[in-house]
């Protein structure tokens, strides 16, 4: 079964609007694991704009608690300021499962595109290197059938990568448009190639309910998804504990993912 790991980014943003300490993070976290999710993900960043570093050790220590899977996200190479230490940092205090690194500048709204493995793969390989060190497994944010194909997958495997994260928001505004089959080609050519570089296949970004099953039926191999905007969104109606077993309903109903 294709693992699910909730961001739930969109809590501290609901929180931060206001201040103070509601909704709580760590409870709305809590919640999801007990309705059966897998892991949960979080992707603090530089302005602090949602997840902070204070909820990322508590975070830390709840997946610790309850031994499940802690992803990370974040731009290894956006540097420190007040209130934000760094990814490496962070994850050098916590020691997160697991590690994804996304080439997001600080102005973006959310994150909307992959490395370039060609320009970026050797500026990764030496921090690639310091996160195993931390015991964490990495992955890389990578676009579907990216300009230079197998050859690109082979670079981040070779800079020591263990998975990519497919970047998925094109798939998803092809399936609301009713013509997916195309992309859903393309996303499955990157995971095939992926696998036989060596690496494991995740996937996120704009997943949702209405889109998840087709996606997976698709697209082999896939280990696990993190979704967070489309499953907040439907959280406010459906409730969170509802919500996340809907997910896993699909997930469960879907061959086992294989890697």
């Amino acid at each position: 079964m294709t693992a699910l790991s909730v961001n739930v980014n969109k809590i501290a943003v609901l929180r931060n609007s206001r201040g103070g300490a509601e909704p709580d993070v760590v409870r709305a976290a809590a919640e999801c694991l007990d309705a059966g999710a897998h892991g949960i993900t979080v992707h603090p960043r530089p302005d602090a704009r949602h997840i902070r570093a204070d909820d990322v050790y508590a975070l830390a220590e709840l997946t610790r608690t309850r031994g499940v899977e802690f992803n990370l996200e974040g731009n290894p190479f956006a540097p420190a300021r007040d209130g934000y230490p760094g990814l490496l940092a962070l994850c050098a205090r916590v020691r997160p499962a697991q590690v994804t690194l996304v080439p997001d500048d600080d102005g973006q709204l959310t994150s909307d595109h992959g490395f370039d493995f060609h320009r970026d793969a050797e500026a990764l390989r030496p921090l690639i290197a310091d996160l195993k060190d931390c015991g964490c497994r990495v992955s890389l944010f990578a676009d579907a059938d990216g300009e230079n194909g197998a050859a690109d997958l082979e670079r981040a495997a070779a800079a020591g990568a263990d998975r990519i994260e497919l970047y998925t928001g094109p798939y998803a505004e092809a399936a609301v448009c009713g013509n997916a089959s195309a992309m859903l080609e393309r996303f499955a050519r990157t995971a095939r190639r992926a696998r036989a570089a060596g690496l494991g296949v995740n996937a996120g970004h704009d997943l949702s309910q209405a889109n998840l099953a087709m996606f997976l039926r698709s697209v082999p191999g896939v280990l696990e998804v993190s979704i967070g905007h489309a499953l907040i969104a439907e959280a406010l109606y459906e409730g969170l504990t509802g919500t996340v077993r809907g997910y896993l309903g699909i997930l469960g109903s879907l061959p086992a993912a294989k890697g």
